[in-house]
């Protein structure tokens, strides 16, 4: 059917805004109300299975990230019915995160930290931020002596430890706690003193991998330590920092494939060495962040040439529209088309580069395309999440792995298009790109 003369997709309720709302819809069907507070199934489809039903409160598939989208949704759309709902499962989470064991970023009680500050910070609502501190407390009082430094699960990659001090970094700076950031820059040294940062020869980074499988990706690898180590030397100004991420980037750089001014990163070595991944986890996506966050804070042209070579990368794939092994049927932030769409909204920030905002339209609509709404209880996306096991199909809630992260992604597309109402994102700690995804020049015309 053909569209009226003068209407849009986004007032036909077509376009990224209205996707986010939708998505929303989709979220508060798997709302579960108790004397706690608010949390979502991970997937609510009727007979529905979920991708990552373990991890009720996390930033990656659980409460936290929900709070997170909600908090967003209310900013862009001025509707205050979604910040009752992101208090709601902040109040879930206060509730709760006592009986959270695990202390990581994006699984565990560091991200819960996160989305609680974050709460307080939008909502003037003290007690959040005060629970958020009784989880730094914890989370520093949990630490352990690892070769003389404090340290958590021996892990570098931000999978572990990497993300637990990236947690602690963002809490000492919103809670205004230097002592957090004090331990995180202790367990950051240790981290920084190994030869090649990231590295887990003998442990695989998941099941799937062989046991002596090395990953140079984000979230389970070498490029995810070298960002933190980034970070910490953006903090400190301590030259060892800078050293280490310098020779977990040129470990990166050895691994690549390169052409024509495209890299590719292989998902892991030696097995995987002609599998690439695009996305966030293992992929471009990822391992750009890492580069990024050099040139952030140590200004060398040739860090912003391998973000732009990455980028370029993904481009030439032929994404979204052609399925690669290290880009199969994915929707979401973690592996996904969502992931893509976060990395050219910050290139667009970072350069106003008209290519790169273009490429991110085009991710957006693959979105918005792509999404399912039979059933008349709002926006969802139906995906392979695991690229090993394609028969398992879901859609999920969260925020890494399902309709949350997509429909943040889609707010911050859309907030490209009006530099005039630019407000600050809520970026998660691992994110270096700007809170407000308007080059300065435009945000200055307009």
């Amino acid at each position: 059917m053909s569209r009226e003369p003068g209407t849009s997709r986004e007032q036909e309720g077509e376009g990224p805004p209205a996707t986010a709302v939708e998505a929303a819809r989709w979220i508060r069907s798997a709302a579960v109300d108790d004397a706690r507070g608010r949390h979502w199934r991970a997937n609510p489809d009727p007979r529905g299975r979920a991708a990552m039903p373990d991890h009720p409160l996390s930033l990656y598939s659980g409460a936290a990230g929900i709070v997170v989208f909600f908090l967003e949704l209310a900013a862009a759309t001025g509707d205050e019915s979604y910040l009752d709902d992101a208090v709601a499962g902040a109040r879930y989470l206060a509730a709760t995160w006592r009986e959270q064991a695990d202390l990581s970023l994006h699984h565990g009680l560091a991200g819960v930290m996160f989305a609680l500050a974050e709460t307080g910070w939008a909502t003037g609502e003290h007690a959040f931020e005060t629970e958020a501190g009784e989880i730094g407390d914890h989370i520093v009082r949990a630490a352990r002596s690892i070769d003389g430094a404090p340290g958590w699960t021996g892990d570098p990659a931000q999978r572990g430890d990497g993300g637990i001090v990236l947690g602690l970094l963002h809490a000492a700076g919103i809670l205004g706690v230097p002592a957090y950031q004090e331990v995180a820059v202790e367990a950051g040294a240790r981290i920084a003193a190994l030869v090649v940062p990231g590295h887990r020869f003998g442990e695989g980074a998941c099941a799937d991998l062989p046991l002596d499988a090395v990953t140079p990706g984000f979230l389970s690898g070498t490029a995810g330590t070298a960002f933190l180590l980034a970070r910490l030397y953006g903090l400190t100004g301590e030259g060892a920092f800078l050293g280490a991420a310098r020779r977990g980037a040129d470990f990166v750089r050895a691994v690549s494939t390169v052409t024509e001014r495209c890299a590719l990163v292989p998902h892991h070595l030696p097995q995987g060495r002609d599998l690439h991944y695009l996305g966030f986890c293992s992929g471009s996506a990822g391992v750009a962040r890492m580069f990024y966050e050099l040139y952030r804070v140590a200004g060398d042209a040739a860090d912003l040439d391998w973000v732009e070579r990455l980028a370029r990368g993904v481009v030439r794939s032929g994404a979204p529209a052609r399925r690669t092994g290290g880009y199969w049927d994915s929707a979401c932030q973690c592996c996904g088309t969502a992931g893509l769409l976060e990395l050219f909204v910050g290139l667009w920030a970072v350069t106003g580069r008209p290519d790169h905002l273009e490429f991110a339209r085009t991710l957006g609509e693959s979105l918005t395309g792509r999404v399912t709404r039979h059933d008349g209880r709002g926006a969802r996306w139906y995906q392979v999440y695991r690229r090993l096991r394609p028969w398992e199909v879901t859609a999920d809630t969260g925020y890494m792995v399902g309709a949350a992260g997509i429909g943040a992604a889609l707010l911050h597309l859309d907030a490209t298009a009006h530099p005039e109402r630019a407000g600050r994102l809520i970026l998660p700690p691992d994110n270096p790109f700007p809170a407000i995804p308007v080059p300065g020049a435009t945000l200055r015309r307009s």
